[in-house]
C-alpha cells in the first residue's frame, strides 16, 4: 500500500502543497479539481503539463481527483444535465494527468429502491458509470452517507463497470457507527481508493440530516459536532491495525490517501499521519 496526501487538507496553495507532500514521504497526492487552480474549465494544456512535470520531478504520482459539487450530489434530476457533464470533463481530465480514479460524494443512497431519490441517483450514476468504464476509469463513490451493505447493493444495482469505492472509514465510524473493517470487507471488490481519516462518534445520528446540513450549508437546526469529530489518524476509534490487516489480507494494494478537514494545525496532522501510516504498514509487512 502506498501513503497519499489529499492537498487541499494542508491549506496551501497546489505547488506548495506537491512540495510538502514530497518532504513528508508521501507517494502521491490528490487534489479537488471540481475548484481551485486546476480544474478542466481553467486551465490550458500548458498549466496541465507544468503540474506532471512538477509531480515527475517530486517523484509524486496522482493518486486521484476528488470531485465535490456542493449540494445534494445526483438527488435532483433537474441538475442532472449540468453535473453529469462536469462529472465526465473530471474524468477525463483525470486521465490527461496520469490517474484513473476521480472520488466524489454522490449523495445519500435510501432504503428504498422505489425511492424518488433512489432512481434519480441510480439513473445519473448508471450513465457515468458505463462513460468512465468506457474510458478505462472508475468513478469512486465516497462511503458514509449509507451503510456499507446498501452502497454495494446500489453499485451492483447501477452496473459496475466504471463505478467504485472511495473507502473512508472515518466517515462510516462517525456516521453510520460501524467497524471499518467489516465495512471494508463487504465494499473491498469495489474499492480502488482510500481516504485514511480517524474520528470518533459521540451520538447516534440521522445520516440524511447530517449530510443535508452539508449539501445546504445549514447548520443553524443541526450541529455536526454533536454527533462525531474527526480526529488526527490514530487518535480516534478507527482500528488501523485491524483495518490494514484485512486490506492486506484481501489484496488491496492501493493508496491510502490523508484527509484532514478540521483542526487549525492540518499540516503538522498530515505529516504525523504519514508518519503514522508508515509505522503500521511496517509492522504489518514484518508479521
Amino acid at each position: 500500500m502506498k501513503t497519499g496526501i489529499l492537498l487541499d487538507s494542508l491549506q496551501l496553495t497546489l505547488y506548495e502543497g506537491l512540495s510538502f507532500a514530497a518532504a513528508a514521504g508521501a507517494n502521491g497526492v490528490q487534489f479537488y479539481a471540481s475548484r481551485g487552480p486546476l480544474t478542466p474549465w481553467n486551465s490550458s494544456a500548458e498549466d496541465r503539463l507544468t503540474f506532471k512535470r512538477r509531480c515527475d520531478e517530486l517523484g509524486l504520482e496522482l493518486a486521484a481527483l476528488c470531485g465535490e459539487f456542493g449540494g445534494h450530489g445526483f438527488e435532483r434530476v433537474n441538475e442532472h444535465a449540468a453535473r453529469i457533464s462536469k462529472t465526465r470533463d473530471l474524468i477525463d481530465f483525470g486521465l490527461e494527468l496520469g490517474t484513473h480514479v476521480v472520488s466524489m460524494h454522490i449523495g445519500v443512497v435510501p432504503e428504498d429502491r422505489n425511492s424518488e431519490i433512489y432512481l434519480n441517483l441510480k439513473s445519473a450514476l448508471s450513465e457515468l458509470s458505463s462513460y468512465a468504464g468506457s474510458r478505462g476509469a472508475v468513478l469512486a463513490v465516497e462511503t458514509g452517507p449509507e451503510p456499507a451493505g446498501r452502497l454495494a447493493a446500489f453499485i451492483e444495482d447501477c452496473g459496475a463497470a466504471g463505478l467504485g469505492v472511495n473507502f473512508d472509514p472515518a466517515n462510516l465510524v462517525m456516521v453510520q457507527g460501524s467497524n471499518a473493517a467489516a465495512d471494508f470487507l463487504k465494499l473491498a471488490p469495489l474499492v480502488v481508493h482510500v481516504h485514511a481519516k480517524d474520528g470518533i462518534r459521540k451520538n447516534v445520528c440521522d445520516a440524511r440530516l447530517i449530510y443535508d446540513s452539508f449539501a445546504e450549508d445549514d447548520f443553524a437546526t443541526i450541529d455536526v459536532n454533536d454527533f462525531f469529530d474527526e480526529l488526527p489518524l490514530g487518535s480516534g476509534v478507527v482500528n488501523f491495525p485491524e483495518l490494514l490487516g484485512a486490506m492486506k489480507d484481501y489484496g488491496y494494494d492501493g493508496y491510502l490517501t490523508i484527509e484532514r478537514e478540521a483542526g487549525n494545525q492540518r499540516q503538522e496532522d498530515v505529516a504525523a499521519g504519514i508518519r503514522f501510516l508508515k509505522d503500521q504498514l511496517g509492522k504489518l509487512a514484518s508479521k
